[in-house]
């Protein structure tokens, strides 16, 4: 499950004023993503906006900060209006492992001066909190996480272009095309899919709404980890890179393997995996497999799972919309083109897959926005 957390632009003296600049920070299991809010008007308090402006120039100064921290510019948000105020959303995120680092930096440029409290929910708000304390003098306040995942993902779809979905797909899951939809007409009931580290899965029936129905402990760190042990890699990226040049049926048993060739009673073609690295029990086919056909089969394991999961509580629920999110599905088309077609295959279109340009942000934005409203 991942956990999320919002840093809140507070002064001294605690309150919040109409010339404040926030952040809201999500804390996963692997990654800590976060939101940062610039907003355009000036603070009279010449001291405030002094502090404001160091913050504005560290974060707009680079695109990369130590040796994980990044901000994807391209993600940027500009003309947003939160809190009566308006101004333009910078989206960053790091390795959760390295949150001493990330502490450091933020001492070392008196990022903090002009806040007092961490609003933050989740496993990361207890695992960090007496280290944020002790390190930079602030108190950590908690929200709930499922509400802050919901109130994100309320928040951003109205972006033009921000929720999309896959069509024309092949039965591999490959190819297609993306097509935008306009998730906010009659948006209720529908699931919605987190995908980090681990896997929560949440009904919402309305805005405020919100019961977690089920999950997975085999989510994006399984992918990571077990590609980690099986091919040296060091990172997700790097495994994903891995994984686009693999062929999983070089690891997988299909039901071509043991049938033949498709099994048409219950509408399952050979080419369906039938035994997640079934072939490996075969030593000549096991000094065969390479390093990125592991990777493949690891992501095709963890993201058959997911979808299997998926659909079973969608049908339990008579739902019908499924929204992903989750840093998973960042730069990882192979996953959302896999989701998408099972879906629509064991739904006979029943079911629409929706996925978000910002699919790892939706906790850290709803955080700032439920702390802001």
């Amino acid at each position: 499950m991942s956990e999320t957390a919002v840093v809140s632009s507070e002064k001294l003296n605690g309150g919040l004023d109409g010339d404040e600049q926030w952040f809201g920070i999500d804390i996963g299991g692997t990654l800590t993503k976060g939101v940062y809010f610039e907003s355009h008007c000036a603070s009279d308090d010449h001291e405030q906006e002094a502090a404001i402006e160091q913050i504005r120039k560290f974060v707009k100064s680079s695109v990369k900060y130590g040796s994980t921290g990044m901000r994807d510019e391209h993600l940027e948000i500009k003309d947003q209006t939160i809190g009566q105020r308006t101004g333009t959303l910078h989206f960053l995120k790091f390795s959760t492992s390295r949150m001493d680092g990330f502490l450091n930096i933020i001492s070392d440029n008196r990022l903090h001066d002009c806040r007092n409290v961490v609003c933050a929910t989740g496993g990361g708000a207890v695992k960090f909190e007496q280290k944020i304390n002790e390190k930079l003098a602030i108190k950590v306040e908690k929200y709930d996480e499922l509400h802050c995942l919901v109130s994100g993902l309320h928040y951003i779809h109205h972006q033009p272009g921000e929720c999309f979905t896959w069509t024309n797909l092949q039965p591999s899951g490959k190819g297609g095309d993306k097509e935008v939809v306009d998730f906010g007409a009659s948006m209720y009931p529908y699931i919605i899919v987190n995908i980090g580290s681990g896997v929560s899965i949440m009904l919402v029936k309305s805005e405020n709404e919100v019961q977690r129905i089920g999950g997975s402990s085999i989510g994006g760190g399984t992918f990571t980890g077990l590609c980690s042990l099986l091919t040296g890699c060091n990172s997700f990226a790097e495994a994903i890179e891995l994984a686009e040049q693999g062929d999983n049926t070089k690891v997988d048993k299909l039901v071509k393997d043991i049938y033949g060739g498709d099994y048409d009673k219950f509408g399952l073609t050979g080419d369906t995996v039938a035994c997640s690295f079934g072939s490996m029990m075969d030593p000549e086919k096991r000094a065969q497999a390479t390093k990125a056909d592991l990777a493949k089969a690891v992501l095709v394991t963890v993201t058959n799972n997911i979808g299997g999961i998926t659909k079973m509580l969608a049908y339990s629920f008579e739902v019908r919309k499924v929204v992903f999110s989750g840093n998973y599905l960042t730069n990882n088309n192979m996953s959302m083109q896999m989701l998408a077609y099972a879906l629509q295959y064991w739904s006979h279109s029943a079911i629409l897959s929706i996925f978000l340009r910002h699919e790892g942000y939706c906790g850290a934005l709803g955080a700032l926005i439920k702390h802001c409203s």
